[in-house]
């Protein structure tokens, strides 16, 4: 990165006007934050087999990559999406047990770093600050505890309880979304198969939309179905899921090139280093920056319909953009 990307980098970040007029970083969102991290950390606790459960190695690789730390964005925005749709309790409380489905998403995004950090894939040594799941416990392990996440994230969406009809829905949202097509895993090929091709812009936003995006975006539909929202409410969801998936990669991008491993919590410079399909390797970092805060605007326009009731999610759609790992 050049000298002058870096100064435009910081003037981006001081611009007025960028974002919201007040920042979504005061004791609102911050309490948001650290409460949905709790509960569902507690709840991951209680869901997932203990370390002592026999066989001992595959239950302690799980729980080193799923409790190795996190912002727990992904379930935070299903509980938030439910918290919002919601009509059935006083304004502003959550559904109950709708902290199985967000740590259900949990696992399954875990399962996929997990994945993405092996030598096949990434090569990557650290994640979130930590040594990576293969690295502590060997690959054979660490491929068989991102597996077991998987396997284990769909039996708890069996047992939520919802009605069967929300049930079929939200694993039917989950499956497409971790899919081949337009889904995780197509995405995750579709990184691979791009490395050192100089991917055209289409490609470079299929694989974000598909790689990062689709979770982000089941979070949120998933959320609103297990909360009862009608068909229109849910595609307002998923429409802002596309968007604030698509911003939170790109950002992502322009992280890796500004930010170094200690602040990141994984190994910084790498998307260069393997000549990655990104969008500063397309756009360069002004112009990513710009379409990630244009991303935010359609974002939370999608949401006008719900009032005061967005107003979480729309901050939270901005400190996806504003974040600094």
């Amino acid at each position: 990165m050049t000298v002058n990307e870096t100064t435009d980098l910081q003037s981006l970040k001081q611009t007025p006007g960028r974002g919201r007029p007040d920042p979504p970083n005061g004791p609102s969102l911050n309490d948001t934050l650290a409460s949905g991290c709790a509960l569902i950390d507690s709840t991951l606790d209680r869901l997932l087999p203990a370390e002592t459960q026999i066989p001992t190695s595959i239950h302690k690789a799980m729980r080193h990559s799923v409790f190795a730390g996190g912002k727990r964005l992904r379930p935070i925005l299903c509980m938030e999406a439910a918290r919002m749709v919601q009509r059935e309790l006083p304004a502003g409380e959550l559904p109950s047990g709708v902290e199985d489905l967000g740590s259900a998403l949990e696992m399954l995004h875990t399962y996929s770093l997990i994945h993405d950090d092996l030598p096949a894939l990434d090569n990557d040594d650290l994640r979130r600050g930590k040594p990576t799941c293969h690295v502590v416990f060997g690959e054979d392990i660490a491929i068989l505890a991102g597996d077991a996440l998987q396997t284990h994230a769909y039996e708890v969406l069996s047992k939520l309880p919802c009605a069967p009809q929300a049930r079929i829905r939200i694993v039917g949202e989950i499956a497409r979304g971790t899919g081949t097509i337009d889904g995780m895993i197509g995405g995750q090929v579709m990184d691979l198969e791009a490395e050192n091709t100089r991917a055209d812009a289409a490609t470079v936003e299929y694989i974000h939309r598909s790689k990062t995006g689709a979770l982000i975006t089941a979070s949120l539909t998933t959320g609103g179905i297990y909360a009862g929202g009608t068909r229109e409410e849910i595609e307002r969801l998923r429409e802002f899921g596309q968007a604030i998936g698509l911003a939170f990669q790109i950002v992502d991008d322009v992280l890796d090139v500004t930010k170094s491993s200690a602040e990141l919590g994984k190994t910084a410079g790498k998307d260069t280093a393997s000549d990655k399909a990104t969008y500063p390797a397309v756009f360069g970092i002004e112009e990513s920056l710009r379409r990630a805060d244009a991303l935010i605007v359609r974002a939370c326009e999608a949401l006008d319909p719900f009032g005061n009731r967005s107003e979480t999610l729309r901050s939270l759609a901005h400190f996806l953009v504003e974040r600094k790992s």
